[in-house]
């Protein structure tokens, strides 16, 4: 493993769905969220540091998949990675949405927006992280 890459291909892919995030759900989701306002807490009893850490620990860990997993690295297969864990998540919405008190525009949106994000997320990691190159003898 390329420890150096690793941990730049992280850290871009953490400031990145940060700021995805903040641009998707924070800006233009805004008023979709709005309409069921009462079912989240209120913009200033948000709580900052389980939201960077949950940042975080995602960018983490889709870059561990991404270094564990993908044999030919490249953007495309970070892009391909990424659309496959943003599917799984999309039946996450699914499950939310039977349980708690969503509108079908949160469900299609969010999942939409997750989508999004890990494709272009994987795409970034996968530009970014190359394994380390061993010579041969």
């Amino acid at each position: 493993m390329n420890r150096t890459k690793f941990f730049i291909a992280f850290i871009a892919a953490f400031i990145f769905v940060f700021f995805f995030g903040f641009v998707w759900h924070g800006l233009l989701m805004k008023s979709t969220y709005m309409e069921i306002a009462s079912h989240y807490r209120a913009e200033n009893d948000m709580q900052w540091g389980p939201l960077i850490l949950g940042h975080a620990v995602m960018a983490f860990f889709f870059t561990c998949a991404y270094a564990g997993f993908v044999s030919n690295p490249s953007p495309g297969a970070g892009a391909k990675l990424g659309l496959k864990i943003g599917l799984i998540l999309v039946g996450l919405y699914f499950i939310r949405f039977a349980v708690e008190p969503l509108t079908m525009k949160v469900l299609v949106l969010g999942g939409i927006g997750d989508v999004l994000e890990f494709a272009l997320m994987g795409a970034l990691v996968g530009a970014i992280y190359k394994p380390a190159v061993t010579a041969t003898p």
